[in-house]
């Protein structure tokens, strides 16, 4: 009897290799198109004009935006002064050539407290509302400038130091996130109330304010999402909308009838 030959007996011919092979990587294309969706959402692939890869960008918290609610802390340098309008009796004695004028000096301070983030909404609405209590260390000065008729000018700095209970009321809205960057505005109340008043000095140190204030408050920042947490460094401005000067019958308080707060703070948030 004939021995057919292999190739007959596997009975493999081109439309059938075709065939099985077309299926072999339907199954393949199937079984991996999970983990390239995966891939996909967590990673981002940097590639030159000519398609060759530069490298890959990993999506640090890829959840992060799914949490309804995040804390943080915050530590907050800042430059603050006094917005100054003097008093009608100044002007009068500017009038001629006497008086007492006033000039804010810019002074540094620090602030720290904590954060609370709460997401208004699903999880890709870009409006949070934040709040954000802590507590600031001021220190503003004003200095006052006696000018007399024939005479030199006499120089005198007025310092008001606070350690401010700040209370701040906050809309953020943020951008799309672009892989582990994203900015955001800010901006809403802040009221303060002072815990303490120092004056290292009374006597010389006469110009007082009141312990509540409240603050317009107005910002930028930017998100960067690191494997564990979330760094933000934001800029924010603040202005008093209240005249926080404390009526007293000396020669500086007199001098003045209004003073707002005005300050710059860099805030360094960690979530």
């Amino acid at each position: 009897m004939a021995t057919p030959h292999v190739r007959y007996q596997l009975h493999l011919h081109r439309p059938q290799i075709g065939c099985y092979s077309g299926l072999l990587l339907a199954a393949l294309l199937l079984l991996a198109s999970p983990a390239l969706a995966q891939r996909k959402r967590s990673d981002a692939i940097d590639r030159t004009r000519k398609g060759h890869i530069q490298g890959i960008t990993v999506e640090n918290l890829s959840n992060y935006n799914d949490r309804f609610f995040r804390p943080g802390i915050y530590i907050a340098p800042n430059f603050s002064r006094f917005f100054i309008e003097q008093s009608a009796a100044y002007i009068q004695a500017a009038q001629q050539g006497r008086g007492i004028a006033a000039n804010a000096i810019i002074s540094p301070g620090f602030g720290v407290g904590f954060i609370g983030d709460i997401r208004l909404g699903n999880a890709s609405t870009p409006f949070h509302l934040r709040f954000t209590p802590g507590l600031n260390f001021l220190t503003r000065r004003v200095e006052f400038t006696a000018r007399g008729v024939g005479g030199a000018d006499t120089i005198r700095t007025q310092e008001v130091g606070t350690t401010q209970l700040e209370l701040p009321l906050l809309l953020k809205y943020q951008s799309t996130r672009r892989r582990n960057t994203r900015f955001y505005m800010i901006g809403g109340i802040k009221p303060s109330f002072a815990v303490t008043q120092r004056q290292n000095t009374p006597a010389i140190n006469q110009l007082s304010v009141t312990k509540d204030d409240v603050m317009l408050e107005y910002g930028v920042g930017l998100d960067l999402f690191y494997p564990y947490f979330k760094f933000g460094p934001e800029l924010r401005f603040s202005h008093g909308l209240r005249n926080i000067l404390e009526p007293r019958n000396n020669t500086y308080s007199n001098a003045l009838q209004s003073l707002r707060t005005n300050t710059v703070t860099l805030y360094l948030n960690i979530e």
